[in-house]
């Protein structure tokens, strides 16, 4: 049966780029051409979608990279950013704070995106600095057609940077007027602060590796970090809180910290071996629910009927439970991953699964660990239906009904080395654009809890337990999979579904995204304000009236969503024989697979 598409699956051998935006996988796949491998190209793409798509993801962000490597296997840069050395649970109470705000000084974690990309372009890559950060100085320096989401954006949050982030207003609302939906948009301070790092690196002599360490401690400590610090030095900035505050960060916890690469954490289903980030990220959620659906028949379930919709809703219903209860940095928290992804366990889990939707919050009973299961049960029950906002990132609803979120991409090249990456953070909204700089600082310490003795409490040095979660898949036979989506809480629930339905029911990479997408809003959400709805679920029309009809009748209590809005998955994959696939969701119109 040949399935019908909004888009062809891309097709090739040499090499395929697809992300979040039509410009960035271009930008990815010329470097292809140039004679760059999948590391090179990832990089190139992922500083440009820091241009245009400035409110999805930035400088300062935050960066999860899986990644395989053909000399060297796979493996995860990590760069999460870390708290501050004064962001002590004991300081934000003292500042009258009970819940870390999703804007502003007090959100900020040490940015860590530009080091992560250097870290991988350093010691997988083949190009230069000046390779890979020239297309986007040139996007931002001659600038870019805006997309129409982010000149709405700008425009919904205009008056409040001219009140309250007049360097935010500087950047975004030049000549103090909102950017109009596909005009050029420049970004001069950002040119000049990539094309000041790229000049710093090769002033070091010719040798590629000495440039690009320069240019990482051009950022971390110098004259990046001392525009930062100078700023930071007398700011006080509103956020979400309805108050100002001052940041935390200081020079020496930049100075301190660079990106690190780690092992992945993995799963074998259905032939299939699945890598994630540890349970610093919420990636290993999916590996979870796969080892909960493990023990149901979802190749007889009809993919886009009641049966299977339920079955994964409440099976994703359980892993995130558990990633509320247990996950955290496990340098600074013991996780018991491998009892969380053992057959034994999620065969009890998969008992709990019933023909009615559940509506309690249900992790599950760790030896050793039960206090932190019972802490999440109460913390749940105390923010049950906090806020009617959707659990989306960031949150700056009270200003804007326009939700922030991620960006991803994923290449493939002629090799066969493989990199998923979902870059994050450092939003338009996040905070003020740092002068001189032409960036804002991230607000990723609004994941952790300002209660002591949790996995996700905040602490020094600890780093906050992200959303943003690749995928790399490696079948038996030796294909090779990578792909993810942004979306913060629902990122592993529409890669799970997709995935769910490429294996079970052979769906094409096209057809599953452009299939209709569904995801749970039960458990915590992971942004401020962090709120809780017991069987709530959200759903796209194209399931049709009877599926969701059957869904209430079970206790979901489903919200249809507009048509096409749910989901933003990309995904490319290489066969054994060398052939390369890419796919890139229709959605917002603005994501795009190329390849040949």
């Amino acid at each position: 049966m040949t399935d019908f598409t909004t888009r062809p699956d891309i097709r090739g051998t040499f090499g395929v780029v697809t992300s979040t935006h039509w410009i960035a996988s271009s930008v990815g796949m010329s470097i292809l051409e140039k004679g760059g491998n999948a590391f090179d190209a990832a990089v190139a793409t992922g500083l440009t979608l820091q241009i245009v798509e400035p409110h999805l993801n930035g400088p300062a962000g935050d960066l999860p990279i899986v990644f395989h490597s053909v000399k060297t296997g796979n493996g995860v840069v990590a760069a999460q950013g870390v708290a501050p050395k004064a962001a002590t649970i004991a300081h934000y109470k003292a500042q009258g704070i009970e819940l870390i705000p999703g804007s502003g000084l007090l959100s900020t974690v040490v940015p860590g995106a530009f080091d992560g990309w250097m870290l991988m372009l350093r010691d997988h890559g083949t190009m230069t600095i000046r390779d890979v950060l020239t297309p986007a100085i040139g996007y931002a320096r001659d600038g870019h057609p805006m997309l129409p989401r982010v000149a709405d954006t700008i425009a919904g949050l205009a008056q409040y940077f001219a009140d309250e982030w007049p360097s935010s207003a500087e950047v975004w609302t030049p000549g103090g007027k909102a950017p109009e939906g596909h005009a050029i948009f420049r970004n001069p301070d950002l040119a000049a602060t990539y094309q000041r790092l790229v000049d710093t690196a090769e002033a070091t002599g010719d040798d590629r590796i000495a440039q690009i360490d320069a240019a990482r401690n051009e950022w971390a400590e110098g004259f990046v970090a001392d525009a930062i610090f100078h700023y930071l030095k007398a700011a006080e900035v509103h956020d979400v809180s309805e108050r100002k505050n001052r940041a935390v960060l200081a020079p020496e916890d930049m100075a301190n910290w660079r990106a690190e690469i780690e092992p992945t954490l993995s799963y074998d289903y259905h032939g299939w071996t699945l890598h994630k980030t540890g349970p610093w990220g919420q990636g290993p959620v999916l590996l979870q629910s796969l080892a909960i659906l493990k023990n149901f028949d979802l190749a007889a379930m009809d993919p886009m009927g009641p049966d299977f919709v339920h079955t994964v809703i409440e099976a994703m219903k359980l892993s995130y439970a558990d990633r509320e209860a247990y996950y955290g940095d496990p340098k600074h928290s013991d996780v018991p991953m491998e009892h969380l992804l053992s057959d034994a366990y999620n065969t009890e889990r998969a008992a709990l699964i019933g023909a009615e939707a559940s509506t309690e919050q249900r992790p599950g009973r760790v030896p050793g660990f039960e206090h932190q299961a019972d802490a999440y049960i109460a913390r749940a029950a105390h923010d049950f239906g906090v806020s009617d906002v959707n659990a989306q990132e960031p949150t700056m609803a009270h200003l804007t009904d326009k939700k922030g979120d991620t960006v991803h991409l994923d290449v493939i090249d002629r090799w066969g080395n493989c990199v998923a990456a979902t870059p994050s953070g450092g939003w338009l909204q996040s905070n003020p654009v740092i002068p001189g700089l032409g960036f804002p600082l991230n607000s990723r310490a609004q994941m952790f809890w300002l209660e002591e003795g949790l996995p996700t409490s905040l602490a020094p040095g600890r780093r906050p337990r992200t959303t943003l979660t690749p995928t790399l898949a490696e079948h038996q036979d030796g294909t090779r999979l990578v792909f993810g989506t942004p979306g913060g809480d629902q990122q592993d629930q529409w890669q799970l579904i997709w995935f769910l339905r490429f294996v079970h029911h052979g769906m094409g990479m096209q057809a599953g995204m452009d299939a209709p997408l569904f995801h749970s809003m039960h458990f915590q959400g992971s942004f401020f304000p962090r709120a809780v709805k017991p069987a709530e679920m959200m759903i796209e029309p194209n399931v049709g009236e009877d599926c969701i009809a059957s869904l209430r009748a079970r206790g979901h209590v489903v919200t249809v969503a507009g048509p096409w809005t749910v989901g933003r998955l990309t995904a490319a994959r290489r066969l054994p024989d060398g052939s390369l696939t890419a796919a890139a969701t229709p959605r917002l119109m603005q994501a795009y697979a190329v390849g040949r």
